[in-house]
């Protein structure tokens, strides 16, 4: 199997006055393409901190993390930017979309800093939201969905440009149970059926078991690893 992730005796120091904190220490781990994995452990684990560390959403205190065949620890914060911007598709439990715009133009959003035309920028949002159930829901503002679609809308978002891997932070915490299942049902579609590299945190076993491995970080240190059952 290729590993699409890797770190490699990583460690993230924070400062807190004059005091460093160890949030990671000496992590290794790897990832495979065509992986899902959840990511679980106690609060201040280091999981999100770990999450964003594979983003690109932050670098490492020390040691190499390599994703899609890129040093990213290496690269300046310009470089990590553009790179976020082809590799990478972020989904959050708060969904981050803008009040003001339709689903179609939320999802859009990431395709404006490209040199895509607007014909094929529309084509592909089209395909987006078509791809997770909202084909009738282009032109719905985010208070006229659900928080499951508006979760949809997210997630389409995060695939409009074809990323290497999705990186789902809590994608489910703000949702009720059945929304929570529907939404990981598709993250499993995109996985299963598109091979998408998909990394989720969550607190909820129940959500942990869509995955296909289940990881557990505790004190900055990957705890135990297992197979995970498919729902």
């Amino acid at each position: 199997m290729t590993s699409i992730i890797s770190l490699t005796d990583v460690s993230k120091h924070y400062r807190r006055g004059r005091e460093s904190v160890a949030v990671l220490n000496g992590f290794n781990l790897d990832i495979f393409e065509g992986d899902f994995v959840a990511i679980m452990g106690p609060s201040g684990s280091g999981k999100t901190s770990l999450l964003n560390l594979i983003g690109g959403l932050d670098v490492p205190t020390s040691g190499s993390i390599n994703v899609a065949g890129e040093r990213i620890d290496r690269l300046s914060r310009a470089a990590l930017a553009r790179w976020r911007s082809r590799h990478v598709g972020f989904v959050f439990q708060f969904y981050n979309l803008m009040p003001t715009l339709s689903a179609e133009r939320n999802v859009e959003i990431p395709l404006l800093l490209t040199s895509v035309p607007y014909a094929e920028r529309k084509r592909k949002v089209s395909a987006a939201l078509d791809l997770v159930g909202l084909s009738e829901r282009h032109k719905h503002k985010p208070n006229e969905l659900s928080g499951g679609q508006q979760q949809r809308v997210a997630i389409a978002r995060a695939l409009i440009a074809d990323p290497t891997i999705l990186v789902c932070d809590e994608p489910t915490g703000d949702l009720d149970r059945h929304s929570a299942e529907e939404i990981l049902e598709l993250l499993q579609v995109l996985n299963r059926q598109y091979g998408k590299t998909v990394v989720m945190v969550t607190h909820d076993p129940r959500a942990a078991e869509y995955a296909t491995r289940q990881l557990h970080v505790d004190k900055g240190q990957l705890s135990d690893s297992r197979l995970g059952t498919a729902a």
